[in-house]
């Protein structure tokens, strides 16, 4: 049986490769459409400098493959059926060689590279590639496709553990193991939800930027119709690990996107977690965040992406609740309120920034763009005009997250406007 009939034969792209360097007595690597190593001939020593690091780390070279962009010898490839011959690089380590797309079903899956250091393949070894180059595409596809079932396998279980359909740890453990999925030693849980459906193409683009991060390692994710999903990995060793690759990850996507893009996600990071078990708390917390602001329209800048640090945001939707069912207000905000209307005044906003700056006049009256003095007046009005105090910590506490209400919820404000001629007499 010749080598021809070995290759077609063959379903592993590990024998077949070296069916080929055998049958061309040359070094041969078989490559991914996106440069990736896929096999090479292991009975060949003499590969030259730029196929030595192709193999040292799984991918061609990048300044090769711009270089070889760059002049139009992979559009080239791509075009031609038949094998092409390319001229040496010297100065990069990059012998000539021969190489060929192998395409299965009209689509490239991959290159064959056969070295030509020593002697010129034959035109019969050339009319011998491309009668091969099919087959080799199509174990090429045959790889990708059982790749992508484990990968597919490996989504299954983290949906599984996030949704609560484990009920050991060790299960868990046992079921990634079959699948080599990466187990992390402590993980807080990424979600980057869409505002809204016609911006769903940034999906897209936030995938890539997962895909590119310096950060992949520490990530992995799962896509949805609306949502990304990331599990952030951490060190055992190291408290905050996940959070702070988490925090960069945001930082880096904020970054990255032009515009108000970054602005049509909602984000939310859930705490991090020794257990496994524990993951779907982290899941939870980060949809919760979500929710919240979700629930407040407009967002603002400086509401918390972090569940550790939501605070009072956390209960503003049960607080509207029950002040729209019990037809409650609040009696002093309701007096500055119409102060505001009827008198121009800022007392509203004044009292909330304030207290935002938990009582520091010179930080308050920087972020109002006023003066101290001015600040110190409208707090006296306040004072006078309301039964406000200031030095009480749980009224301070109640009237912020009532102020968060009035400026964040969409119909609050609408709301109290219309209850001042019922609450206040003329």
């Amino acid at each position: 049986m010749d080598q021809k009939e070995l290759i077609f034969q063959t379903e592993d792209i590990h024998k077949a490769t070296e069916f080929i360097s055998s049958k061309l007595d040359k070094p041969v690597i078989v490559e991914s459409k996106n440069f990736e190593l896929i096999a090479y001939s292991s009975s060949f020593e003499e590969f030259d400098q730029t196929q030595q690091k192709t193999i040292l780390s799984k991918k061609c070279p990048v300044f090769i493959i711009d270089r070889l962009k760059k002049e139009g010898i992979v559009q080239k490839v791509e075009s031609k059926p038949e094998p092409i011959r390319i001229e040496p690089i010297e100065e990069l380590g990059f012998y000539q060689r021969i190489v060929i797309a192998a395409k299965h079903l009209g689509h490239t899956m991959g290159y064959i590279w056969v070295q030509e250091s020593t002697s010129l393949l034959k035109e019969e070894d050339l009319v011998f590639l491309e009668e091969i180059t099919s087959h080799i595409g199509k174990l090429i596809y045959d790889a990708y496709s059982r790749v992508n079932v484990k990968e597919g396998r490996k989504d299954e279980l983290l949906w599984k553990l996030i949704h609560h359909e484990y009920g050991s740890e060790t299960q868990f453990r046992h079921d990634s193991k079959q699948v080599k999925l990466k187990l992390p030693e402590r993980c807080a849980v990424l979600i980057f939800s869409i505002t809204d459906p016609q911006h769903n193409e940034l999906l897209g683009t936030l995938k890539d930027l997962v895909i590119h991060s310096p950060l992949r390692q520490d990530i992995q994710f799962l896509k949805t119709e609306f949502q990304i999903v990331m599990f952030v990995h951490g060190r055992a060793s190291d408290p905050f690990s996940a959070t702070d690759t988490g925090r960069a990850f945001i930082e880096e996507v904020k970054q990255s996107l032009d515009g108000d893009s970054f602005y049509y996600f909602m984000i939310g990071l859930g705490k991090e977690y020794t257990k496994l078990i524990d993951v779907r708390k982290s899941f939870l917390e980060a949809l919760e965040v979500i929710e919240t602001a979700n629930f407040i329209e407009p967002r603002p800048e400086t509401m918390p992406r972090e569940f550790a640090k939501l605070g009072v945001y956390r209960y503003l939707a049960t607080l509207y609740e029950k002040n729209s069912s019990e037809d409650y207000f609040s009696e002093d905000l309701l007096v500055l309120m119409k102060k505001d209307t009827e008198g121009q005044t800022n007392l509203l906003e004044t009292l909330e920034v304030y207290l935002a700056n938990n009582g520091k006049g010179k930080q308050t009256a920087s972020e109002l763009f006023i003066h101290p003095n001015t600040l110190n007046y409208r707090l006296k009005q306040i004072l006078d005009l309301t039964n406000i105090n200031l030095q009480d910590f749980n009224m301070k506490s109640y009237l912020y997250t009532e102020l968060l209400l009035l400026n964040n919820v969409p119909g609050y404000y609408k709301r109290y406007r219309e209850a001042i001629s019922v609450h206040l007499k003329e």
